[in-house]
């Protein structure tokens, strides 16, 4: 698996302990105390590093390409997924899955941006950059939810939108604006979670919703920490500093108001242990998901509005006081 940087230490140990185990499997001398220290100690450093991770830190986590991808939680959540394609304009877009599905017994709609494993599959997702055809599709079966009166599900990993200049030609922009807008109003329970890299418009078309959770190594923001920085400082090796600058981490999100909840992922990362990540957000959802459903679908809908508007804060100043 691939380790970061930060990681080595704790590697280091580990490979350290698995040597010891291995000797004393063909010695008669007695290591068990000395393994029982290092054992201590690597849970101690362990617990330290990923208590005290840097926003760019985070910000490399949720792209580890092992972490659960759409499909991944899809498979680890729900039963009977019936996958549904097409925007019914121009063609099916793979960087963006959807569908039906039950979770618990419950029909809902689950949608979200997929990545590939491998080059081949990430050539046929394109990248996970969805074109406006994902999101005419999301938004197609977001319509049909609110018609049947099922809740939707958002899962929400994606780095940003498709930049290609055919994804422009096709209406990227008004399609991102249309999945705003319509999911403001959509009578019928939203909720979403980030699972991943939240990015830009890309993540906002699918966030619009009555609670929004994030897994604690995501990261949620109106650009990426590398973009940031090269507009601010023409200077993508900045985007360290960017990332801090941003606020783009749950801690920071939860706090403004952004987002209702953190879900806490397993030590080292929701790529070490997909079946315990899912376990999670499954308990996140079932407790959110009861909230949202018992809320009157008129309230529910003025309550989203409000809560939309109520982000970010501005103050009113006269010449005088400039």
């Amino acid at each position: 698996m691939q380790a970061f940087e930060w990681e080595k230490p704790v590697l280091a140990l580990e490979e350290r302990i698995a040597e010891l185990k291995q000797f004393v499997d063909g010695a008669e001398m007695d290591f068990s105390a000395e393994i029982s220290h290092l054992q201590r100690k690597a849970a101690k450093l362990r617990k330290e590093i990923y208590e005290n991770l840097t926003p760019f830190q985070r910000v490399t986590m949720a792209r580890h390409p092992k972490r659960p991808t759409t499909l991944d939680y899809i498979n680890l959540l729900f039963d009977e997924f019936t996958e549904l394609h097409g925007d019914r304009t121009f063609r099916d877009d793979g960087a963006i899955v959807g569908g039906l599905a039950l979770f618990e017994g419950l029909p809902v709609t689950v949608i979200g941006p997929q990545k590939g494993r491998d080059t081949k599959e990430n050539i046929a997702r394109n990248f996970g950059l969805p074109h406006p055809e994902g999101y005419r599709k999301s938004l197609r079966l977001m319509k049909q939810a609110e018609k049947f009166g099922r809740p939707i599900i958002t899962l929400i990993d994606v780095v940003g939108a498709f930049p290609g200049i055919e994804a422009e030609e096709r209406g990227q922009g008004m399609a991102i604006a249309q999945c705003i807008e319509e999911m403001s109003f959509l009578r019928t329970p939203i909720l979403s979670i980030i699972t991943g890299e939240g990015g830009s418009g890309g993540a906002l078309a699918l966030g619009v919703g009555d609670r929004v959770l994030m897994l604690e190594n995501a990261w949620y923001s109106v650009i990426s920490p590398e973009m940031c920085a090269t507009i601010l400082w023409r200077d993508s090796s900045r985007a360290a500093e960017a990332a801090e600058l941003l606020r783009l981490t749950p801690t920071d999100l939860l706090k403004f108001g952004i987002i209702d909840d953190v879900i806490t992922e397993p030590l080292g990362g929701a790529h070490r242990d997909h079946a315990f990540t899912g376990m999670q957000i499954r308990s996140f959802m079932r407790r959110y998901l009861a909230t949202i459903m018992k809320i009157p679908v008129d309230r529910l809908v003025e309550e989203r509005l409000a809560r939309f508007r109520r982000i970010g804060k501005f103050s009113e100043r006269s010449l005088a006081d400039l």
